[in-house]
C-alpha cells in the first residue's frame, strides 16, 4: 500500500509519501522561518499557502498519482492549534475527494516509530528531544511510558529562545553547534536534573546574562550550553537505561540532529553494551515519519471516520494504544 503523510505540527508542512515495506517515495518539506519566535497564525498561513504545491511536489516526485495511494495520514497533534486545523482541514478534503481512507496520528509517536523503523530498533529506550518536548520513554503495556521529561520547556525551544536573545538567525540549534565547535572555555551553568526529569529555563537565562554581561564570547557559552544541557541528557537517560535494562536507545526529534549529542549518547550506549540509533534525515519534522506511522496503525487495523479526526492541541505521547509491531 502507499501511504501520503502530512506533517504540519510548527513550523515544517512535510508531505511524505511511503510505499511498501516502508520504502521512501518522496519527502518534500516547506519550512516557514519566522522573523522572531513562531507565530501560529502566520505559520498556519504558510502551510494553506504551500499546501497544494506541497502535495502536487511529493506525488510528482513519487511518479504516483490519487489514485494510487490507499491512505492518507496527518498529524493530529500535539503542536500549535492553527497549524494543526490547516493541515487536518487539507487533509480531511483530500479524503473525502479522492475517497482515500484518513488516519490522524500522533506527532511524537511518528517521530519515533520512524526511528524504530529506519534504525531497526525493537525495544528500544527512547530519547525524544525537539522544540516543545523532551521526554525519555520506553514501550511498555501498549504504551510509551514516560519515565523521564522536561518540567518547563523543551530543550529546542530553550536553544531556540537562547538564539533569538543572542541574535542568532532561526532555527539556531544548528548555529549554536557550529559556534559551539569554536569556544575553548567552559563557563559554569545550571545543571538542573531531579531523577530522570530535567529542566532548562535556568540554564537558558544564564547562559543569555553570561553573554550580555559581555565577560564570555559567544562561542564559549554555546560550547558551555551544549556540553551542560546535553549532559542532563545523557545522565536522565542512562539512569533510565539502567533502571529498565534497556539494550538498545533510540535518539529522535530535531535536536537528536546535533552531533555532539549523537556521540555523548554513542559513548553512554558504548559502556553499557546498548544498541544506538538516530534516524538520519528524519529527526527534524517531516511527512515520512507520519505516513509510516499511518502505515503501522492501519496495517493493525486502526481505522478512524472524519468525526475521529479533530485536532488533538496537548496529544500526550503516552496517550495512544500502541497496537502495531514493526517487526511482526
Amino acid at each position: 500500500m502507499i501511504t501520503l503523510g502530512i506533517e504540519g505540527t510548527a513550523h515544517t508542512l512535510g508531505v511524505g509519501i511511503v510505499g511498501p515495506g516502508n520504502k521512501v517515495l518522496a519527502d518534500v518539506r516547506r519550512t516557514y522561518v519566522p522573523k522572531a519566535g513562531i507565530h501560529p497564525r502566520e505559520a498556519a498561513q504558510f502551510m494553506g499557502d504551500n499546501f497544494g504545491e506541497a502535495v502536487s511536489s511529493a506525488l510528482s516526485s513519487a511518479g504516483v498519482a490519487f489514485k494510487d495511494v490507499g491512505l492518507v495520514s496527518f498529524s493530529q497533534g500535539p503542536g500549535l492549534g492553527p497549524c494543526l486545523r490547516t493541515v487536518a482541514t487539507g487533509a480531511r478534503a483530500l479524503s473525502l475527494h479522492h475517497r482515500i481512507p484518513l488516519l490522524g496520528v500522533n506527532h511524537c509517536v511518528a517521530h519515533i516509530e520512524v526511528g524504530r523503523v529506519f534504525c531497526g530498533l525493537r525495544d528500544p529506550l527512547v530519547l525524544y528531544v525537539s522544540g516543545g518536548n523532551t521526554q525519555v520513554l520506553m514501550l511498555r503495556g501498549r504504551r510509551y511510558r514516560i519515565f523521564g521529561e522536561t518540567l518547563d520547556i523543551g530543550v529546542g525551544n530553550m536553544l531556540d529562545k537562547f538564539g533569538r536573545e543572542t541574535g542568532l538567525v532561526h532555527p539556531a540549534g544548528p548555529k549554536i553547534e557550529a559556534l559551539a565547535r569554536e569556544g575553548k572555555n567552559y563557563v559554569e551553568l545550571p545543571y538542573a536534573v531531579k531523577g530522570t526529569d530535567l529542566s532548562f529555563s535556568g540554564i537558558l537565562t544564564a547562559a543569555v546574562n553570561c553573554f550580555s554581561s559581555g565577560g564570555h564570547s559567544l562561542e564559549d557559552v554555546c560550547f558551555s550550553l551544549q556540553e551542560t544541557s546535553f549532559s542532563m541528557l545523557a545522565e536522565v537517560s542512562e539512569r533510565a537505561l539502567a533502571h529498565l535494562k534497556a539494550k538498545e536507545v533510540l535518539l529522535t526529534g530535531g535536536v537528536g540532529n546535533n552531533s555532539r549529542l549523537q556521540d555523548m549518547l554513542t559513548e553512554m550506549c558504548r559502556e553499557h553494551g546498548a544498541r544506538f540509533g538516530v534516524p538520519k534525515g528524519y529527526c527534524s519534522d517531516n511527512g515520512v515519519m507520519i505516513a509510516v506511522l499511518g502505515a503501522l496503525m492501519h496495517g493493525a487495523g486502526v481505522r478512524q471516520g472524519i468525526e475521529d479526526t479533530i485536532v488533538r492541541q496537548k496529544f500526550r505521547t503516552d496517550a495512544v494504544d500502541i497496537s502495531w509491531d514493526p517487526w511482526a
